[in-house]
């Protein structure tokens, strides 16, 4: 049946490409009575992905196009802020979407705000987060807009039921039956989801994986990396100086190569459901070690423990949506003062899935191997210890005390 008309002109659609979206720009076309212009963020997804876009688009019938490359953008001011809280959601999940989101989102409505839009589309269907992140973030920069999300309005509900309403309209989609997981993809990991990983037992097989070698075709030899770090950021590997994604993209070929950055989780979606995603973080993985190796040296004992606090409050308002809110922007400050002593270098041992730092310095290092040591040394008098241990297990005593006495 058909659905009421709303009263806009023209809809910014947040388009990748996919079967969903493809199928988004005509189903609007037929329902609101406006222009649809898509909208294509390069956030490193690949050439295979975004090859032909604009045209598809068009031939879909969207007015026009426009392509906002994001890949820099998302590295510096989005991912490196991130690494430096320590996030990590429910302990596996590195959170490569959900950091995605609100860049693509900002994009998007810059855009609809300069060529006069009224109303911001995505693709997203009513089971997942990223309805929750895209709409939470439209909601910040621009609570005036109309929002449309056709997975909550159409009779449309598969796959099939989407390649036959492609089908009818004549509109060609290089989407078929056979390409059964649910992937997206950026400069930071892939993500996959359904087919045979709907079911936890059964276990992925080599046709998920994308980026990333298997333990059994990973090199049988190991190899060093070096990385340099200030204030929390990559600036050089193997001395050599990079820029944030040249940094990324690099370390991305090397640790795929070693098959590092798989992980596969059942995890605790936003909408209330536990989804079973298998993700591909390899790059990822081996900043996220330099920094935690650098952390150990130069946090003391009170900073490293709210740091964690930081890293699990960011991690949950990450994954949830919350980028464009005060308490994001305070806790990345939080972690923006810890992370101006994280200088120093860390060697990286990576051998079949497994990266160990092996060596690690820093100026501002708070390890003194004269306080430290086994050894004879000058510094630290034992017999110190005894009046400490008194007054730190005073209230032990005195609780004992008091219950002797009654």
């Amino acid at each position: 049946m058909r659905i009421e008309r709303k009263k806009v002109k023209k809809i910014v659609l947040a388009y990748s490409g996919g079967l969903d979206t493809s199928a988004i720009i005509p189903w609007l076309k037929e329902n609101y009575d406006a222009q649809v212009i898509a909208f294509v963020a390069d956030v490193g997804q690949g050439t295979s992905e975004l090859e032909g876009i604009e045209k598809k688009a068009l031939n879909s019938g969207a007015s026009e196009c426009f392509i906002a490359d994001l890949k820099e953008d998302m590295v510096k001011n989005y991912i490196y802020p991130t690494l430096k809280t320590g996030a990590i959601y429910e302990g596996n999940y590195l959170l490569g979407t959900s950091m995605a989101r609100p860049i693509i989102a900002k994009a998007q409505v810059e855009l609809a705000k300069n060529i006069g839009a009224d109303a911001l589309a995505h693709g997203c269907t009513g089971k997942g987060n990223d309805q929750v992140r895209f709409e939470s973030c439209y909601a910040a920069l621009a609570p005036n807009m109309q929002v449309i999300a056709p997975w909550r309005e159409w009779h449309l509900s598969s796959r099939e039921s989407l390649l036959s309403f492609l089908s009818e309209r004549k509109i060609p989609c290089s989407a078929s039956l056979k390409k059964i997981y649910s992937r997206d993809a950026n400069v930071w990991h892939v993500s996959h989801e359904g087919g045979e990983l709907e079911d936890p037992w059964n276990e992925p097989s080599n046709d998920v994986w994308m980026w990333t070698n298997s333990l059994e075709n990973a090199p049988d030899k190991s190899e060093l990396v070096h990385l340099s770090l200030s204030k929390g950021e990559i600036i050089a590997i193997n001395n050599q100086s990079f820029s944030p994604y040249e940094a990324l993209i690099f370390l991305n070929k090397i640790a795929a190569k070693h098959g590092i950055g798989r992980v596969d989780i059942v995890e605790n979606r936003l909408v209330g459901m536990k989804s079973r995603g298998c993700y591909e973080t390899p790059g990822g993985t081996l900043m996220v070690k330099a920094l935690q190796a650098l952390d150990e040296l130069v946090l003391d004992k009170k900073s490293r423990k709210w740091k964690e606090t930081i890293a699990t409050e960011f991690a949950q308002l990450i994954y949830d949506g919350c980028w464009f809110t005060p308490m994001t922007a305070s806790l990345l400050a939080a972690a923006n003062v810890l992370s101006e002593k994280v200088t120093g270098e860390v060697v990286l041992k990576l051998y079949k899935g497994n990266v160990i730092a092996i060596q690690k310095k820093s100026p501002f290092s708070l390890y003194n191997e004269d306080f430290a040591t086994f050894g004879e040394d000058e510094v630290y008098n034992q017999s110190h210890a005894e009046g400490f241990i008194r007054l730190f297990s005073l209230p032990s005593r005195i609780s004992a005390l008091n219950e002797n006495n009654d």
